[in-house]
């Protein structure tokens, strides 16, 4: 997917460049019972109603997909690719043609509809969006949804994220995180990712272009303390010169 530089129509959409959706599916609730609501107090006390983290509020009316990152045996079919609005990175719904039921993972780059995908311990080959342990993969693979321990994944689930094996043995492994740094693992038995880069890489050149799109993503608009009254912020009445700066 590319991105999209919008024409100057509105003053809005002068500087605002977005991702192209066209191969994402416009009905994301095609399944009812992969969604749930989710209760919101965000930046308030759920007691008493004060706002305790500035800047955050609940933003646009959202559902919840409920991701599946078991890593159980399975060979799987995506059926579409879908958005998602609590993450950047895209989910796939696929159907689990061994156990018979549907589902929705995070999507890989370059795995589009009619794709199959294969979670196994053990696998003959190695495909896009195929999920393994890490001892089956060689050096140099790039990989995401990297999970430790049989435990929830933890590594490379932003858009356009990846570890990169550098270097792997016997029983020895080390990888590159997104965050640069360098993770060296030891039971590679009990560690499973899945080959390729997470989808949505271009999430990185978006330019928002107004504050309207900030206000629906449930971020509220930030104010300088000097530019508050004495009673709203300590550096408020301009009288904050000779202090160190703090917060409210």
């Amino acid at each position: 997917m590319h991105t999209l530089k919008l024409k100057p129509t509105t003053p809005g959409c002068r500087h605002q460049i977005v991702v192209n959706k066209n191969l994402l599916n416009r009905n994301g609730n095609c399944l009812k019972e992969l969604v749930s609501k989710i209760h919101q107090h965000v930046g308030r006390s759920s007691q008493t109603g004060r706002i305790t983290v500035r800047h955050k509020s609940v933003g646009h009316k959202k559902l919840y997909r409920r991701i599946n990152f078991i890593n159980s045996k399975s060979n799987s079919i995506i059926l579409t690719n879908l958005y998602d609005p609590y993450r950047n990175s895209f989910i796939s719904l696929r159907f689990d043609l061994l156990n018979k039921f549907f589902d929705l993972v995070l999507m890989t780059e370059f795995n589009y509809p009619g794709t199959l995908n294969q979670s196994k311990y053990k696998l003959s080959e190695l495909k896009l969006g195929f999920r393994t342990l890490l001892i089956n993969f060689t050096a140099g693979s790039l990989v995401h949804s990297l999970t430790l321990n049989q435990n929830k994944t933890i590594y490379a689930r932003s858009a356009g994220t990846f570890c990169k094996l550098v270097q792997k043995t016997k029983n020895f492994a080390k990888l590159k995180l997104p965050s640069g740094k360098f993770l060296e693992l030891e039971n590679l038995d009990s560690s499973v990712a899945t080959l390729g880069v997470m989808s949505n890489s271009k999430d990185n050149q978006k330019i928002i272009g107004k504050a309207g799109k900030n206000r629906l993503r449930g971020v509220r608009p930030s104010v300088r303390g000097i530019a508050m009254n004495p009673v709203d912020h300590p550096h408020g009445g301009r009288t904050n010169g000779g202090i160190h700066p703090v917060t409210p």
